[in-house]
């Protein structure tokens, strides 16, 4: 049996006993009934994740997954693919915005090249980086002949696996020094294989799930929607294969980011999920394995309007809604005094009885 296949049979739901248990305590605590909301329902959530009902969430890893893509020959990012590299840099020196959020939250940032089209052995070799390294980005899945020839896909069905399980690794590899996950993204270009993935995940016409990414002008968007649906039309990737999507038309760190959230629900440990890309990276996970998604949180609702549909097909509400557009894993880190405060609520919140304060009247 390979990592992947081992992995997605390891998934279970929630734990309903510890759901119910905590829900039974968060009932009976000194406030009107469920006075703190959705805070509640994380502060439940999390129990039915870990299994308990004093939910470990003090060691927090935002893992940020890089690669480039092949597609941006398109012209549909403002900015050069160079940039992913120089980021790279910028994260491994702590000067971008997930290093700084991630001290704001007590979280260690851990960078991941999966495919960074520029040799980073060196960051690897000194232990700055983590190298899952599947190739030198991926290939331009919609070059503008694609209609008049039979371009490559943007990976082998090989490389759509390897880049899955090596997210699975990540997830292992951390997991001692890790009770929170939080996902992140780095990848010029990334959006595009982002909205692909949302389209045939979820049904809906390119044009409602395609958004301006980086921030591009009326004439880039309309270029960056005729190369998804130009990749759709000459693919043809199966909405019910996940990895065929993958492969036609995804990105390595977005495989990466799928194959984390599957590692963390297979060891019981709840993924805060970043934004768009993120989120199509757990619609991936999802497809492979429904039961993943007991183990996500929606971190925030960003700005790409595909993100919305992706979360509303994952059933999930964001946490947050600050107008993000970064990626990094910046919304994630923003949401975790969230998930602290719920398990503190839980844990340290006074009932009725043990306050001796008396309950509402019936």
């Amino acid at each position: 049996m390979n990592l992947l296949a081992e992995t997605l049979r390891q998934i279970e739901p929630q734990d309903s006993a510890s759901r119910a248990a905590a829900h039974a305590r968060l009932e009976q605590l000194t406030m009107p009934y469920w006075a703190l909301g959705r805070i509640l329902d994380l502060a439940e959530d999390l129990a039915g994740m870990t299994r308990s009902l004093h939910p470990p969430v003090a060691r927090k890893t935002v893992v940020t997954m890089a690669g480039d893509h092949g597609v941006t020959a398109e012209g549909v990012s403002a900015y050069p693919a160079e940039v992913t590299l120089q980021m790279v840099h910028n994260f491994v020196n702590g000067g971008a915005a997930i290093n700084v959020l991630a001290r704001v939250a007590g979280a260690r940032t851990v960078v991941v090249d999966m495919g960074v089209a520029a040799d980073l052995s060196p960051l690897a070799a000194s232990g700055r980086i983590v190298s899952k390294r599947i190739g030198s980005g991926t290939r331009n899945f919609a070059p503008e002949t694609a209609l008049e020839t039979a371009p490559p896909t943007a990976m082998s069905r090989e490389q759509a696996i390897q880049a899955v399980e090596s997210g699975i690794e990540v997830a292992r590899e951390l997991a001692a020094n890790t009770d929170l996950y939080a996902t992140g993204d780095m990848g010029i270009g990334n959006t595009t294989p982002s909205s692909a993935i949302v389209a045939v995940l979820s049904g809906c016409p390119v044009e409602q799930v395609t958004g301006r990414g980086t921030g591009i002008g009326d004439e880039s968007f309309r270029r960056k929607v005729a190369v998804v649906k130009r990749a759709l039309a000459v693919h043809r990737p199966d909405p019910n294969d996940a990895l065929d999507v993958l492969a036609k038309v995804g990105g390595f760190e977005i495989g990466g980011i799928a194959g984390l959230i599957l590692g963390a629900a297979s060891l019981h440990k709840p993924v805060l999920v970043d934004g768009f890309i993120s989120t199509a990276g757990a619609l991936l996970a999802h497809r492979l394995e429904p039961k993943s998604a007991d183990y996500t949180i929606a971190a925030h609702q960003s700005q790409e309007p595909g993100h919305r549909i992706a979360l509303q097909r994952l059933q999930k509400k964001p946490l947050l809604d600050l107008d993000l557009r970064l990626g990094e894993g910046t919304g994630a880190a923003l949401a975790m005094p969230l998930v602290e405060a719920a398990v503190r609520i839980l844990t340290e919140m006074a009932t009725f009885d043990e306050a001796s304060v008396s309950k509402a009247e019936t």
